[in-house]
């Protein structure tokens, strides 16, 4: 019996770990939950888990954040979204906890402090991205494998085709429109900036310890790939299956077995065809950037997703157009310098500060 603490329990990624949950609870039982708010869902899960700890960020961020450190639990599931997120991270390194990890800024904000302090701890991450479970599959499991290059799949998001230019008037709706994935409108908004693809590079960066230089990112449309491996003779190695993220989360909690999972099966006795694009940073300016930053490292792509973090919220509340997310994003990452990440403490402030900047040019955008 694995015993879980899942962080970010009534999200879309935390829904799925509670189902898988559910399908084996001879294998499973979590014993701690938490969520932003003390919502019905929140409310039913401690009804239906009844959890040995569990608490709302919203009562206090500190009690919930204590409990990724809880003592009796084998693996803290942290699908926390947005910066918070690394937060509970750190805490369950530090407690010794093996890290099923769904929040992206755990890794694109803390880098290699993160997996430097996970090492020491002698803790395992174990990646939950679709992308990210895909490469670990692909090294058999080994994040310290040889390999010659990562190859991360994007889907090309909701205006796949389209020139950034024709892009100053869409919608909220129309962004949200994934034609692939059903994701929280956050990631689903990054995925039609692309910007979420930047992370992913940032991540496969720290995670596998990959040179920029040894990681590609191309357009696979219909979502079958999540991710290949090219090893040093040119084979390359594939993960595929529908898009759905049961399978990377099931993974997470069985690893190192493989168990039956409801989900729909490749059928190839209909034909179908899997297509490559090339991803031109050009025609993604928050892609673009997000290399940069990430090339750059230190505080700056923590300093990035700040700013993306206020101004993708503040293009959903239709308080700025879809381009304006570049606008402003870039411009707050130009007055910031990638300093040595030393400290939880350190890029909380860094946080801040680029929250306080983003907003400034949101207002600033609005009232001209």
């Amino acid at each position: 019996m694995k015993k879980i603490v899942l962080i970010g329990s009534t999200g879309s990624i935390g829904r799925q770990v509670a189902r898988v949950v559910s399908r084996y609870p001879e294998r499973f039982k979590i014993v701690g939950l938490v969520a932003g708010s003390r919502s019905e869902l929140f409310l039913k899960q401690v009804k239906q888990f009844k959890p040995e700890v569990f608490a709302a960020a919203c009562d206090g961020a500190e009690k919930a954040a204590e409990i990724a450190g809880y003592k009796n639990c084998d693996l803290v599931f942290n699908a926390a979204g947005g910066f918070a997120g690394l937060k509970y991270s750190l805490n369950a390194i530090a407690a010794g906890k093996t890290l099923a990890l769904a929040n992206k800024e755990t890794l694109v904000c803390g880098g290699e402090y993160v997996t430097g302090l996970a090492n020491a701890a002698g803790v395992e991450i174990i990646p939950v991205d679709s992308e990210h479970s895909a490469i670990w599959q692909c090294l058999n499991f080994n994040k310290r494998a040889p390999f010659e290059r990562l190859i991360i799949t994007a889907s090309g998001g909701a205006f796949r085709g389209r020139s950034y230019d024709s892009l100053k008037s869409v919608t909220p709706s129309e962004a949200l429109n994934h034609p692939t994935w059903k994701m929280g409108a956050k990631i689903t908004v990054d995925s039609a900036t692309l910007m979420n693809k930047g992370y992913e590079v940032i991540e496969a960066h720290v995670l596998y310890n990959a040179p920029y230089s040894k990681i590609t990112a191309v357009i696979q449309p219909q979502s079958f790939i999540h991710s290949m491996v090219e090893f040093t003779d040119g084979a390359i190695v594939a993960q595929m299956s529908y898009p759905t993220m049961e399978l990377p989360i099931q993974l997470a909690l069985s690893y190192p077995e493989r168990l039956p999972a409801e989900l729909k099966k490749t059928d190839f006795s209909n034909g179908f065809t899997l297509g490559f694009e090339p991803l031109r940073e050009d025609e993604f300016p928050l892609y673009k950037l997000a290399l940069q930053c990430g090339r750059a490292g230190g505080t700056l792509p923590c300093a990035l997703n700040a700013a993306d973090e206020v101004a993708v919220n503040a293009f959903l509340n239709g308080e700025i157009a879809f381009t304006d997310i570049y606008a402003v994003v870039n411009g707050v990452v130009q007055g910031f310098e990638a300093q040595p990440v030393t400290s939880y403490k350190q890029l909380e402030n860094v946080d801040f500060a680029a929250r306080k900047a983003a907003e400034e040019l949101v207002s600033s955008i609005k009232n001209s």
